[in-house]
């Protein structure tokens, strides 16, 4: 029996075309949409290259400035240094400065007798207060024990400045006599106690004692001269330090309050001066418009 043979396909052979087809068709539409939107694009830079041709064109007239020339040209791509800030104090702290003006003030007013006497040494500025003490005022010779007549002159003083809050730190000072002893090695360890046991008494007083710090400086920030019994007695002395707030405290504090000046703190206290911006150069791009870019370093 012969085999039978399967009826031909009748159906198209080519239906990838028509996909293929509609494949052209969408690519095409794409491309045109992306051709226009260049376009409008294009048309856009032009105008604002034109206008930006027209401000560098116009010797520096700019918008908002009434049509006038700013005041000199510079170039593109040139560098301006930056004008120096001007040293201002903020309303803080010039409210802080007035504040302290008042206190030397009081103080001085307070403690007439003893400095008319030579007892005890005010001095002040807009950023700190000294307060020097004679240490012969305070303790024995050779001792970090406070006498009695300390818990009463340091008790006025603590008087006057426990409505602030003022940073405080007091310094310790010798003459060059060297002294030797087991509680004493050395007169860095002499200074230092003697102006802890300052801290612990205005603490006791009612003073904070998170704004207080006590430093030592032995005989290396002689104030007078050590050829003299008198410059030796001067030299022995401690000295509060009242100071406006801690950015002060801190940079007084480690130089101390005898050996910078207030020129050299306000120094300290200038912010870092901000670095100029970086210098522009124009530059055409190929469709006519114009680019800004950062300009290169100049080879040296």
């Amino acid at each position: 029996m012969p085999r039978r043979r399967p009826p031909p396909d009748d159906s198209p052979q080519d239906r990838w075309v028509v996909s293929y087809a509609d494949f052209i068709t969408l690519l095409l539409a794409f491309f045109v949409v992306m051709y226009a939107i260049s376009t409008v694009n294009e048309e856009k830079y032009r105008a604002l290259s034109e206008a930006l041709s027209g401000v560098f064109e116009s010797g520096g007239r700019v918008a908002g400035n009434g049509g006038q020339p700013l005041e000199d040209d510079l170039a593109v791509g040139d560098r301006r240094e930056p004008e120096a800030p001007p040293i201002e104090i903020d309303a803080p702290d010039e409210a802080r400065s007035e504040q302290l003006r008042a206190l030397l003030d009081g103080l001085r007013r307070r403690f007439s007798p003893r400095i008319d006497d030579g007892e005890m040494k005010i001095d002040g500025n807009d950023l700190w207060i000294t307060i020097e003490l004679r240490a012969a005022q305070l303790f024995p010779s050779g001792s970090a024990l406070p006498q009695i007549e300390a818990d009463a002159l340091l008790g006025d003083i603590a008087e006057l400045l426990v409505g602030l809050d003022n940073p405080i730190h007091v310094e310790g000072f010798t003459d060059d006599r060297p002294i030797e002893t087991d509680q004493f090695p050395s007169n860095w360890e002499l200074s230092a106690a003697r102006a802890a046991a300052v801290v612990r008494i205005l603490a006791l007083n009612g003073l904070a004692p998170q704004r207080m710090a006590a430093v030592g400086y032995g005989e290396y920030q002689p104030a007078y001269s050590n050829r003299t019994a008198e410059g030796r007695s001067r030299n022995r002395r401690v000295v509060v330090v009242i100071s406006r707030d801690e950015r002060v405290r801190r940079a007084v504090q480690a130089f101390g309050s005898q050996q910078i000046s207030t020129d050299a703190v306000s120094e300290l206290l200038q912010p870092e001066p901000a670095s100029p911006p970086p210098a522009l150069e124009q530059v055409e791009t190929q469709s006519g418009g114009i680019l800004y870019r950062q300009a290169e370093p100049e080879a040296r």
